[in-house]
């Protein structure tokens, strides 16, 4: 007799053409992530040769009950690493029957934006770094952590190893495979400052890749969360007092920062970015006054500072970047629920779209 586990595994291809295809779109909060499967009948690796879909918006908050069909667009394709092979992870975005993007819909934008003649001449290059904290199913108290108690204050944690310092690392490791598996270009992970904390970054990526890497990297991990018994939170402030907050930095350089002379230019960047601190702010996550209050490694929300090395400001220059006279930055402003298509896109628009 099978196992639910031999079935699960059970390897398509042996009897069938047929694939599974995982459609993934993000639902009405703007950070649920919604998936469905279907079958095609054979391998796709082109998102343009799959056929669009539909779905229950009023079960989404994203269209009312009667009229409540969505439609989906693929827009990127991913090895599938939870059926493995050759089925498929879709990320799509939404629009009405009518073919107009849905308000929820932010990749629609982000790719106008990265379609500009000028930005895709500059080619954007991003490398996000997506903080998480894992908590525990039934209490939601974060992983480790004495269930109404607090474990000892922070040092030990951060990039710690030891079963009374380190928690969580099998799903750490699990989603890092998982997601070389899938084709994301997954960089790193480490464990963050606070206790039950940790990081992935994403990059480098180039413009509106940049946010389906992110969005389909978050997916795997809500599964991998899921399969675990644990929640998953990008709540930028989990945990109130003297613990570190969940961010999403955003590192960025464009082909003229990267060139000689680049330094300059990156000046001129921040320079921009500082004009417009209070529209960033507003776009880059809800909860992030909770967050950005000028302790735990971050700017006060309501003042722009820029620095080399300096952990404490809006933006961060690397002390490689200042000595090569050309490089990246770093934008410390974004929370960890942030929505990359609109980060990285709202950061191309500033630096590269508005003249000074």
């Amino acid at each position: 007799m099978a196992s639910l586990t031999d079935l699960i595994n059970l390897n398509l291809s042996d009897t069938t053409e047929k694939i599974i295809a995982e459609y993934i779109w993000i639902g009405g909060s703007g950070l649920d992530i919604r998936s469905k499967g279907r079958t095609l009948p054979g391998p796709v690796t082109n998102p343009s040769k799959l056929p669009k879909w539909n779905y229950d918006g009023s079960s989404t908050g994203q269209a009312p009950g009667d009229d409540s069909e969505v439609i989906l667009y693929p827009q990127a394709i991913f090895k599938d690493p939870f059926r493995r092979g050759n089925n498929i992870l879709v990320i799509c975005d939404c629009y009405t029957p009518a073919g107009e993007p849905i308000p929820t819909n932010k990749r629609y934008n982000a790719a106008k934006i990265f379609s500009h003649p000028d930005v895709v001449a500059e080619e954007p290059w991003y490398g996000i770094e997506q903080e998480y904290t894992l908590l525990q199913k039934d209490v939601k108290w974060p992983l480790g952590w004495p269930i109404g108690g607090f474990p000892g204050p922070q040092g030990p944690y951060y990039c710690a190893a030891g079963a009374d310092k380190s928690f969580g690392r099998d799903i750490v490791d699990a989603h890092y495979k998982a997601c070389l598996y899938a084709g994301i270009n997954i960089s790193g992970i480490n464990g963050e400052v606070m206790p039950g904390q940790w990081e992935f970054q994403v990059g480098p990526t180039v413009g509106i890749s940049s946010g389906d890497q992110v969005w389909a990297a978050r997916y795997i991990l809500e599964r991998i969360t899921e399969i675990a018994g644990v929640v998953l939170s990008f709540d930028p402030k989990p945990i109130q007092g003297d613990w570190n907050g969940a961010g999403a930095h955003t590192n960025y350089s464009t082909k003229s920062m990267r060139s000689d002379g680049g330094y300059d230019v990156i000046k001129s960047a921040i320079e921009k970015l500082g004009k417009r601190h209070k529209e960033h702010i507003a776009a880059y996550g809800e909860g992030n006054e909770r967050r950005l209050t000028g302790r735990h490694e971050t700017a006060d929300i309501n003042t722009f500072l820029w620095g080399v090395a300096n952990r404490g400001a809006s933006i961060r220059v690397g002390r490689e970047t200042e000595k090569d006279g050309k490089g990246y930055f770093e934008d410390r402003r974004p929370a960890s629920n942030m929505d990359p298509y609109v980060v990285t896109s709202m950061i191309a628009e500033t630096t590269i779209l508005r003249k000074p």
